[in-house]
């Protein structure tokens, strides 16, 4: 979507530090870490929060006792309770999905300040027993007396005390059956991703991770660990400081285990996380004396086949083109998600074919080359981890973080999106 004349403005973001799944973020939910790093922003900001007209956050695996998971982050964040909350799910694209449904009501005129963001406790998942399980858990909850709970239990099977686990559920597509890793290793053995290429680009990801450590802490704010609450994390714990191509390549493959090439090590980290944005109109920002960050310059959101849902940000960068003109070389900074090493190895593969471009975006020249060295620049999900509603918030705050960095104009972000689509947003540093 080509952005009209009244513009959306990110005035500044944080987030909680980024934690694998399982480990120092474990017992936070995604309504506490989300009431974190909203705390944390207004405390940052200084923006009044009976100002805000809107929260908007992405999450996909909504917690069960928090439904509409925003409004609870909301007001547990100190927001006052005429403000509406809304929660969002693009899969992957869940937190860019919440900006720019925040445009989308300024230009319609319901708002002018909005908090944005997304979050996600992957550790949190659900396990969830079968439906056959389920009807005889309800019988037993209905019976009243001894004998007639006695009579339910018979009715149990060892099999019933096996649930499935959410996270797997999830990551699953019920449309083309395969899981996100198997797209994965689809595209890579289509396109000629090898295994060493995927290693490298692994390693290549951890290094810079490191490299930007003190870098990405500026996007940070602390979490205290519960139950005591006298640990604290300051930092994302899925970077390794000694990964390298020969470790890595001691993994075994996890979906394919015969001939596949996608392990854990080229994969992005399951992990738990936060992202808070302040968003604005540009009239308000210059009304209430705020130095934005960046401006969202254009968007797009596409489909591919789920099958082969890590192409999707070729498509997406093509309409995101078509619709406001600016090209791959116009990129200053690039942002492509980590999903799988192998997936944004292809998607760069296929941006420079002619064959892809004539025979499945439809045009006469392919996207272009993107440079290495512009490309995910601090790291990406492969070390930093997926938190999935939260990847899309923290893509757009470490890019602009970074064009502020190198005095340089334009970002483009793009994540492939569960389900078969692609996400593709257009900053601008102010």
């Amino acid at each position: 979507m080509t952005v009209a004349a009244q513009r959306l403005v990110i005035v500044d973001g944080v987030r909680t530090p980024f934690a694998r799944m399982g480990t120092d973020l474990a017992e936070l939910d995604a309504d506490e870490l989300g009431r974190i790093a909203v705390q944390a922003l207004l405390g940052r900001t200084g923006i009044d929060p009976d100002l805000i007209d809107e929260v908007i956050i992405g999450c996909v695996g909504q917690p069960m006792g928090a439904t509409n998971v925003s409004r609870v982050i909301a007001l547990r964040a100190g927001i006052a309770r005429h403000v509406p909350a809304i929660t969002v799910s693009r899969n992957c694209a869940s937190g860019c999905e919440a900006m720019t449904q925040a445009y989308e009501k300024m230009i319609a005129d319901h708002g002018s300040i909005f908090v944005v963001g997304g979050v996600e406790s992957m550790t949190r998942y659900p396990f969830v027993f079968r439906q056959t399980a389920a009807a005889k858990f309800g019988l037993l909850n209905k019976a009243k007396t001894l004998g007639r709970k006695l009579n339910a239990m018979t009715r149990f099977r060892p099999s019933d005390f096996t649930p499935k686990a959410g996270l797997l559920m999830g990551l699953t597509d019920p449309v083309s059956g395969l899981n996100m890793g198997e797209t994965a290793e689809l595209i890579t053995r289509e396109n000629g991703i090898t295994r060493e290429m995927q290693d490298e680009f692994a390693a290549t990801s951890h290094r810079r991770t490191i490299a930007a450590r003190e870098r990405l802490t500026e996007e940070m704010c602390p979490v205290y660990i519960p139950p005591n609450f006298t640990k604290v994390m300051t930092e994302d714990n899925g970077p390794h400081t000694d990964q390298s191509v020969e470790a890595l390549a001691t993994l075994t493959p996890v979906f394919d285990r015969r001939m596949g090439t996608v392990t854990a090590g080229n994969s992005s980290q399951i992990t738990d996380g936060a992202v808070a944005l302040l968003v604005m109109s540009e009239e308000k920002a210059r009304e209430l004396g705020y130095a934005p960050l960046g401006v969202l310059t254009g968007y797009s959101y596409t489909g591919c086949d789920p099958a082969r849902m890590g192409l999707g940000p070729l498509n997406a960068i093509a309409m995101a083109e078509q619709q406001i003109g600016l090209t791959v070389k116009d990129a200053d900074i690039v942002e492509i998600n980590e999903a799988f090493a192998g997936q944004v190895l292809t998607v760069l593969k296929l941006a420079v074919s002619k064959k892809y471009a004539s025979d499945v975006l439809r045009r006469k020249t392919p996207l272009g080359e993107i440079a290495g060295d512009i490309l995910n620049v601090n790291g990406g999900a492969v070390a930093l981890g997926h938190p999935v509603g939260a990847t899309g918030a923290r893509l757009i705050l470490t890019s602009l973080k970074e064009l502020h960095r190198r005095k340089v104009r334009r970002a483009l972000i793009s994540l492939c999106v569960g389900g078969g689509q692609g996400a593709a947003l257009w900053l601008e540093r102010v």
